[in-house]
This record gives structure tokens, sequence and C-alpha cells, in this order.
């Protein structure tokens, strides 16, 4: 996303904060600190809660349902927090305070993060861009595992079961996540969940089979990516459930 005209500097109270709606479906937390400015994602990472309406003193957020805290200044999860805060840059003209959450989602997640540039190049070509309108299912419980997902803008509930036997999975996902990673099992080609967007979303759409393709073509890279990816599995699912 290019520089975006996020808000006005007299729109954000002193020391506190503001939410603001940015292209695309992005929610951002506008923070004032000590006549600074700093720009994160709005919503906990932890679950649907808008971190507007949690405590601020100036330096550390905290977020009043489950007191995650973070350095409001660098994203940074501090006591309970299992998660940063994605952060973007701001720039200032003026009254005016604009960001610039740009960035591919495939550079920013953590699943990929450091891959060589030939494969990551590979995996990026295998990517297809979806936008979704809120309320619309990406996948439900049953459906093929052919696809995984990495999250650009918005966000995605997951709901585990079937019929009246559901229940919310309990976490939510920050820009270049991955979700749908039954498509990088073998073992698993069905889905376990139901995923829906509850706010208009952009996502990257790739091919589970085809990716693999790509790691087995470089081992050292895809032996990063397995090792990432059952870490995942492991932080979301202990509490829950599973995407």
């Amino acid at each position: 996303m290019p520089r975006t005209l996020i808000c006005k500097r007299s729109e954000v109270p002193e020391n506190g904060l503001k939410e603001c709606d940015a292209e695309g479906g992005l929610k951002v937390l506008i923070a004032s600190a000590g006549g600074e400015y700093f720009a994160c994602q709005a919503m906990c990472p932890h679950q649907d809660v808008p971190l507007c309406e949690g405590l601020y003193d100036g330096a550390v957020l905290t977020c009043h349902q489950h007191l995650w805290q973070w350095d409001i200044r660098t994203g940074a999860a501090i006591g309970l927090a299992e998660a940063p805060l994605e952060c973007y840059k701001i720039e200032i003209e003026d009254d005016a305070i604009y960001i610039n959450a740009g960035g591919d989602a495939l550079d920013v997640g953590e699943l990929f993060s450091g891959v060589s540039g030939k494969t990551l190049e590979s995996i990026k070509a295998l990517a297809q861009r979806q936008e979704m309108q809120a309320g619309g299912t990406l996948y439900g419980v049953g459906d093929p595992a052919d696809d995984f997902f990495i999250l650009v803008s918005g966000r995605i509930e997951f709901v585990i079961g079937r019929d009246d036997r559901t229940s919310p999975a309990g976490f939510m996902l920050r820009k270049g996540e991955v979700f749908g990673w039954a498509a990088l099992l073998d073992s698993q080609p069905q889905r376990i969940a139901k995923a829906t967007c509850i706010e208009p979303s952009v996502l990257l759409r790739i091919n589970g089979k085809q990716a693999l393709k790509v790691l087995e073509s470089d081992p050292a890279a895809g032996y990063v990516v397995m090792r990432r990816l059952s870490s995942l599995i492991a932080r979301y699912l202990a509490p829950s459930g599973a995407k």
C-alpha cells in the first residue's frame, strides 16, 4: 500500500490513541507519545479486541481483556503478550499523518522470512491475490485442503467443529501470517475448521502442492519453512483448536 493519509495530528489526543481506517479494510491505531506519533495494528493479535479500548500511559499499551502489553514505539511484546504488534512507518507533514503499510505479505510473515531470493520469488509467482467482503467464507469443515492463504489485510474468524458443536478458535492473525495449513500437510487432505472474513479482507492464495514442489527444489529452505510451520501449528493449536 502506498503512502496514505490516515488522520490529522489534531485528531489524536495528547498521549492518547485514535483508531483509523485505511485502504483495503486495514484498521490502524495511531498513538501519541510525548509529541511523537506511532502507528500499529488496531486489533489485539490474541483475540478480536480493539486496542483503542485498552489502557495506555503514553508508552505501554495494554489490552484490557487479557492484559497483553506492548511497547508503543516498537510494537515489542511485554510481560504476558505472546506476539508483537505489527507497526507501520509514519510520515508527518504539517497537521497530516501518513502511514506506509507497504511490504509484501510474504516478506513480512514469519513462515518465509529469510528464504533465499530465488525460492521466495518462485513462491510469490504461485500467489493469487483474492479480495473478500465481510461475511465471505474461504472454506468450511470437510472442504478439500488444496490451498493455503497469507493475510494481507483484514480479519479472519476461525470456527472449529460441526453443526451445533462449534467453537471459535480464539486467535487473531497479523499481516503475513499463514492459515489453511492443511494444504501443506500430506496427512490432512480436508479442512478441520471454517474460515470466514469478518471484515473486508485481502489475501494471497497459494496451491499447497505447487509450493511444496518449490521447497523440495531448495532443501535448505524447505527444512526451515517446515520447522517454522510446525512451530506455528503448535503455537496456535495449544490453547484451543486448528486452522
